[in-house]
């Protein structure tokens, strides 16, 4: 799921099953609040918190080849933050960089999750470290509107929400999102990651496509350094 910027406080958002360090369970007891949400309502909340937001963004369902890559890399992002000043915002689900929820809990970081309203009529499980929830009115799960050049209405709230971001491989939600906060003059950095190989062939083969042979998602494509 960033090009560096001056120091500011942020939001960290994410998503995925890992073995992380003992005890961090323990201070991850689900949502304190999960609710629908405009982007004025989640911007508000945000300025009582006196911080900025830090997304991350990448797999979710797809998850990764070498997760234990990808969580040292959010690692030492984190590090380089501070949990008073910065929100981490993720994906809100528990799977691929959701994850990362349970680091940044561990690392004494508040964290939220802005997704489609989807999320919540499908029953998708929330990561049991996400501290805050908000579900966007959108007939989508994110991207660009289908037929159109502009975002989904949970994809512009994520975008104009977040003050940086970091993106650990991803797919066309991620490269979407990831390529209109550049276009704000936001500062995003993408670290390439590759899917996890076994399910995105379980996928192709249930969709009667040809086997893959890159697994670099299509964020990859558009966001990795000399593309």
């Amino acid at each position: 799921m960033f090009s560096h910027a001056p120091m500011i406080p942020f939001v960290v958002l994410i998503t995925c099953p890992l073995a992380v360090a003992p005890g961090v369970a323990g201070a991850c007891g689900g949502p304190r609040e999960a609710r629908e949400a405009t982007l004025a309502s989640i911007q508000a909340f945000i300025h009582t918190k006196k911080m900025t937001v830090l997304t991350f963004a990448g797999y979710s369902g797809a998850q990764y080849q070498e997760p234990e890559a990808m969580l040292e890399h959010a690692t030492r992002v984190l590090d380089g933050q501070d949990p008073k000043k910065t929100l981490v915002n993720i994906g809100a689900t528990a799977l691929g960089i959701g994850v990362i929820y349970e680091i940044a809990k561990q690392k004494g970081f508040t964290t939220m999750g802005i997704v489609s309203k989807l999320v919540r009529d499908e029953h998708v499980p929330l990561s049991r470290c996400v501290d805050y929830v908000f579900y966007v009115p959108d007939s989508t799960w994110g991207g660009l509107v289908p037929g159109a050049r502009q975002l989904s209405p949970t994809s512009a709230a994520l975008v104009a929400a977040s003050a940086s971001f970091v993106a650990i491989g991803g797919g066309d939600v991620t490269r979407d999102e990831m390529l209109a906060a550049r276009a704000a003059g936001k500062p995003v950095t993408f670290i390439p990651a590759d899917m996890n190989h076994e399910i995105a062939r379980e996928k192709a083969q249930k969709r009667g496509e040809p086997e893959p042979t890159d697994f670099r998602g299509s964020a990859h494509l558009a966001l990795a350094p000399g593309t």
